[in-house]
């Protein structure tokens, strides 16, 4: 679990803190956090599209790559080990993880709140 200053809380048999950004004074909230399956750590975003890793691979943020809406999540793609940030108008951004599509250009009635990655059922 993750606060919006970036602190990290660990919870149940197995989870690990990797750290945190706790004690770090960021230029905006974080809004959404992903495990890296491959290395057991985790990825937090902020709103302006920072990404900070921990025990994760770093391919990219929003930030560099010019968001120019809020951020509101960060999901893991599992197959490349990278992920995806979405904005509150439903553009994705994508950093080591392939393209899928957006809701750029679309005129919604409500802003995005979260993104998250579907997977197939286990064994399929």
């Amino acid at each position: 679990m993750a606060a919006s200053d970036g602190g990290v809380f660990t919870f149940g048999p197995g989870a690990t803190f990797h750290g945190s950004t706790g004690d770090v004074r960021l230029a905006e909230p974080v809004v959404g956090m992903a495990t890296d399956a491959a290395t057991g750590g985790y990825r937090l975003v902020a709103a302006d599209g920072g990404v900070f890793t921990f025990d994760a691979p770093f391919y990219g943020s929003a930030v560099t790559a010019g968001l120019p809406q809020s951020a509101v999540g960060v999901a893991a793609d599992p197959a490349t080990g990278g992920y995806w940030v979405v904005d509150d108008t439903g553009f994705v951004y994508n950093f080591n993880a392939p393209f899928l599509g957006s809701t750029a250009g679309i005129r919604l009635n409500q802003p995005v709140i979260g993104i998250a990655v579907d997977l197939p059922p286990s064994g399929a």
